[in-house]
C-alpha cells in the first residue's frame, strides 16, 4: 500500500467513499502511461481511482490535455447505457481534482485480456465478443448531434493519437510522410459515431459476460474505422510477441472483423472497412516507429518485418482486412 495524494483522499471523503482520511489505502496499479490508477480500499470497500497526467510516461515528450480525465467518464456513461455489461460503474467524478472513481474488477474473474493473449490463449470467439460491443457502441452513437457536440474537438484525439502515432511515424519515415498525413486527413475528416480510441488488449477485460472496456481517455467523435483498425493492428504484432500462437492471433484477426463488419449498419460496411483497411498499415508501422512502441517488439529482425509490411500496404493501400491479414502471414512464414 500507499500513500494517496491528500487533495484525492479529501475527495474521497467528500464523495462519501471513505469515511476519513485515515481509513484510505491505496495501491498503484501498472500498465498505462497516460495516467495514475490506484486501487483504494476504504470504509470497507474497494474501487478503482484514476488521474491524468500532463506528461505521459514514455521516453519521447508526449504530453496530452488533462481534461481528457472528464471525456473518459462520459464515454463510460454513454457507453453503459447501450452495453451496461461492457464496461466498469462510475463512483464518483470532479473535474478540479481530475480524478474519476470507478468499480474495481478483480483479475481472478476479469483478467487483462493482454495477459492472456501472452499466455498463448487467444481466442476468436472472444475476439468476436470485442468486436460486436465495438459495433453496438458506435451504432448506438452514429449521427447523434449530442454525442457529436460532447465529443467534438480533435485536441485531446490528436494529442494522444494521430500526432504520437501516424504523424510521428512520418516524422521516421518522409518519403512515407504523404501517406501517413492522408490518414490524418481522412481520420478527422469522418465524424461518424463515437470512438474510444484505444480498444487495446491491455485495455479490455476477459469478464464473465464478455468484455469489459477500460482506458477511454482518447475518447472523440470521428471515424469508428479507427477503433476497429486499432485494435485488429495488436492481433497482427502478438504474432511476434507469441509465434506458437500465431494461428490463433490471425483468428482472432479474422474473428473480431467479421463479427464487426456484421454488425455494422450505420454506413456502408465497403466503405468503412475500406478506411480501417487503410488506416491499420499506418498503426502498424506507428508501433515501431511512432511515440508509443510496443514493448514486446525488440528485435531489430521483426521490426524490419513490420516495416516492410506496412510500406509496401501503405504504397498500394488494401480495401479489405482479409488482404492485410494475407500478406502478414506471408512474411511471417517467408
Amino acid at each position: 500500500m500507499t500513500d494517496l495524494d491528500p487533495a484525492l483522499e479529501d475527495w474521497l471523503v467528500r464523495e462519501g467513499l471513505a469515511p476519513d482520511r485515515a481509513s484510505v489505502r491505496a495501491e498503484p496499479l501498472t500498465g498505462g502511461v497516460a495516467s495514475d490508477i490506484w486501487r483504494v480500499e476504504a470504509g470497507g470497500r474497494r474501487f478503482a481511482v484514476k488521474r491524468a497526467l500532463a506528461k505521459l510516461k514514455v521516453a519521447r515528450d508526449w504530453r496530452a490535455p488533462v481534461s481528457r480525465n472528464a471525456n473518459e467518464v462520459e464515454w463510460l456513461r454513454t457507453a453503459s447505457a447501450i452495453v451496461p455489461d461492457a464496461v466498469p460503474k462510475i463512483l464518483a467524478h470532479d473535474t478540479e481534482v481530475g480524478a474519476f472513481a470507478m468499480d474495481y474488477l478483480d483479475p481472478d474473474d476479469h483478467p487483462v485480456w493482454k495477459a492472456e493473449l501472452r499466455a498463448g490463449r487467444a481466442d476468436p470467439t472472444f475476439a468476436a465478443k470485442v468486436g460486436t460491443t465495438l459495433a453496438a457502441i458506435h451504432g448506438g452513437t452514429a449521427g447523434r448531434a449530442d454525442e457529436a457536440g460532447r465529443f467534438g474537438s480533435n485536441e485531446t484525439f490528436s494529442a494522444l493519437r494521430l500526432d504520437p502515432y501516424l504523424n510521428a511515424a512520418a516524422e521516421a519515415h518522409p518519403d512515407l510522410a504523404p501517406a501517413l498525413h492522408a490518414l490524418v486527413a481522412q481520420t478527422l475528416a469522418s465524424r461518424k459515431a463515437l470512438v474510444h480510441g484505444d480498444i487495446s488488449p491491455k485495455n479490455i477485460l476477459v469478464g464473465p459476460q464478455g468484455p469489459v472496456l477500460l482506458d477511454a481517455e482518447c475518447a472523440w467523435y470521428g471515424d469508428p474505422a479507427f477503433d476497429i483498425a486499432f485494435c485488429l493492428n495488436h492481433m497482427l504484432l502478438k504474432c511476434l510477441w507469441v509465434p506458437a500462437a500465431r494461428e490463433n492471433f490471425l483468428a482472432s484477426y479474422d474473428g473480431l472483423a467479421a463479427a464487426y463488419l456484421g454488425a455494422v449498419r450505420w454506413e456502408s460496411v465497403d466503405s468503412l472497412e475500406a478506411r480501417a483497411a487503410r488506416l491499420l498499415p499506418g498503426l502498424f508501422l506507428a508501433r515501431v516507429d511512432g511515440k508509443s512502441p510496443v514493448e514486446y517488439v525488440t528485435e531489430e529482425s521483426d521490426r524490419e518485418k513490420v516495416r516492410r509490411t506496412a510500406r509496401r500496404l501503405l504504397m498500394n493501400p488494401p480495401t479489405r482486412l482479409s488482404a492485410i491479414r494475407t500478406i502478414w502471414n506471408t512474411e511471417l512464414t517467408a
